[in-house]
């Protein structure tokens, strides 16, 4: 089986038309894109995916070797693009997978030529000057929660991710996260929690745009600014809405930044 069919990808749209490829974060699908992609189906053509060990995705695609870093999902990111025969990529990428859309185009920059990374983080522990927005002993404690299976980290890394007050986003979390398989779920949330991808910022060469919520209890406003202040000529867009998902709970209002974005005449 191809990659791209093994992780569920899609891709609609006009044929020749600009390429955009979605990517999900932590526990989640394709599905959390559905309120903003559509809106770009016109003019764009759009490819869906599901992350290894995610959703839809064959259980086999998931290997805990290769997926033991940021790379791994990179290259089957890079492999489904190649098995579309597309080129001049847009990567859109949400929370963790920001930094595989930043793996890809480093990776092969005339391939994914263009980035927006949304509530993007190059490290999510605290370290030194820099703010990520978690201890160690945080991280240590939310790993911990998951690998003795307790119920209750979903229902509390749902209500980070959403928001407190987007009581149908943080459902809809919630129901994601509950299922994911667990032990893919704890190994994906120590690659993302752990990870530190800083150093790989400034050689970023695409244009690129931030969309940072303005309250977001995982990746704060100062993560946002550190990936803005690392990437050079990179946009940083603030969006006035709590928590770590604005795709969920502001739509409007990333469809609008995103198409502000995109070069004339591709929208």
């Amino acid at each position: 089986m191809e990659v791209g069919g093994a992780l569920n990808a899609t891709m609609t749209g006009p044929s020749g038309a600009p390429v955009l490829v979605f990517v999900h974060g932590f526990g989640c699908g394709q599905q959390m894109w559905r309120l903003v992609a559509p809106a770009f189906a016109q003019d764009f053509r759009v490819i869906l995916l599901d992350l290894p060990g995610s959703a839809g995705s064959d259980p086999s695609t998931y290997d805990a070797e290769r997926h033991s870093t940021l790379e791994g999902y990179a290259d089957d990111i890079l492999q489904v693009l190649r098995e579309l025969a597309v080129d001049d990529v847009t990567f859109v990428g949400h929370s963790v997978a920001s930094m595989m859309g930043v793996l890809a185009h480093l990776k092969e920059p005339s391939l994914v030529t263009r980035l927006v990374l949304v509530s993007p983080s190059a490290r999510y522990v605290d370290d030194g000057d820099y703010r990520g927005g978690f201890s160690q002993a945080d991280v240590d404690d939310l790993l911990a929660m998951m690998e003795r299976n307790q119920l209750g980290w979903q229902g509390a890394l749902s209500g980070m991710v959403a928001g407190e007050s987007h009581v149908a986003a943080r459902a809809e979390l919630d129901d994601s996260f509950c299922r994911t398989r667990p032990d893919v779920a704890l190994h994906f949330a120590t690659v993302t929690f752990t990870g530190d991808n800083r150093a790989d910022l400034p050689r970023v060469a695409a244009p690129t745009l931030i969309l940072q919520v303005r309250d977001d209890l995982i990746a704060p406003i100062s993560a946002g600014e550190y990936v803005h202040e690392q990437i050079a000529g990179s946009r940083l867009q603030i969006i006035e809405t709590r928590g770590h998902a604005p795709h969920l709970t502001d739509p409007d209002a990333v469809v609008s930044a995103m198409r502000d974005f995109m070069p004339v005449g591709a929208a």
